[in-house]
């Protein structure tokens, strides 16, 4: 049975709504976030359960011992950490995961999810549930739009490609709310006569190697990454360790966020932070002079 841990934020996590439904299910670790992942291991010991333990992505750093020893431990641990990046807003950069990516990229075995709608989001937990060892699922604040069709399969290490023509010229790869800055930016890039190809990763870890080299090569070896996230062992270094071995030469952009940023409005921060459509498309352009 999936049971559900929680430290913080239960109301903004929406772990509200699987204790409404299964309170027996449900434990409140209140804002203690070692304990929680703590807990979240004693369930998943001897597989008794599927646990899975939620809080905003950038308080599991508190708690990177634990998940540490989890490894170590074989544990099929489950984490789901929300609001992360920039896009928060308001909230401020005390609230805003920057780090997640790489410092979940640096554990073993563990598989990294980063979903960009709806759809992808239950697949993703689904996958998680019946993973065997640890798993993250990062999630973003804002209302995104629902790319894929219910039916739509994933897999874990397989990416999607959304939007390709037999013309393109630029591999545009993000991920949750900058797959829809890459969104954007692709239907503006269009109506300019230039066409672009973009990727949704799906999981970060496995990274789908073998789908970045093959449409980074059919698009010139021109590609922008761009991540609601530090640059450091995010998205775009995940990417650049493949296109460091690929046997034709690649350009490749980097967007992502590179000071400490402050609270706003979400697309203000984005456009401030360089990760807006606007910059991926003002990225295409630079690729292409």
């Amino acid at each position: 049975a999936v049971v559900s841990t929680q430290s913080t934020g239960k109301n903004s996590t929406f772990a509200l709504k699987f204790k409404k439904e299964f309170p027996k299910r449900f434990i409140e670790c209140f804002i203690a976030e070692q304990n929680m992942v703590g807990v979240s291991l004693g369930c998943a010991a001897r597989h008794r359960t599927i646990p899975f333990c939620s809080t905003f992505a950038t308080f599991f750093t508190r708690a990177m011992d634990q998940i540490r020893m989890a490894a170590v431990s074989q544990s099929s641990l489950n984490m789901a950490g929300s609001h992360c990046g920039v896009s928060i807003g308001e909230d401020g950069p005390s609230q805003m995961a920057l780090e997640d990516i790489a410092a979940f990229r640096a554990v073993p075995n563990l598989v990294y999810f980063y979903p960009s709608d709806a759809v992808s989001a239950c697949r993703a937990v689904e996958l998680a549930a019946n993973y065997k060892h640890l798993t993250f699922i990062r999630t973003s604040r804002p209302a995104t739009s629902v790319i894929y069709e219910n039916d739509e399969v994933f897999e874990i290490g397989k990416a999607k490609i959304v939007k390709q023509t037999d013309n393109d010229k630029v591999l545009v790869i993000g991920a949750g709310i900058t797959l829809d800055s890459a969104l954007k930016a692709h239907a503006s890039l269009q109506g300019k006569g230039k066409n672009v190809r973009v990727m949704d990763p799906f999981t970060i870890k496995p990274l789908d190697k073998e789908a970045v080299l093959r449409h980074a090569m059919e698009c010139g070896g021109n590609v922008v990454t761009v991540e609601d996230h530090y640059p450091e062992g995010g998205i775009g270094e995940a990417v650049a360790s493949v296109l460091s071995n690929a046997k034709f030469t690649t350009n490749h952009k980097l967007l992502a966020v590179r000071e400490i940023p402050r609270s706003g409005p979400p697309a203000v921060l984005l456009e401030l932070f360089g990760i807006s459509a606007n910059k991926v498309e003002e990225a295409v352009f630079e690729l292409l002079k």
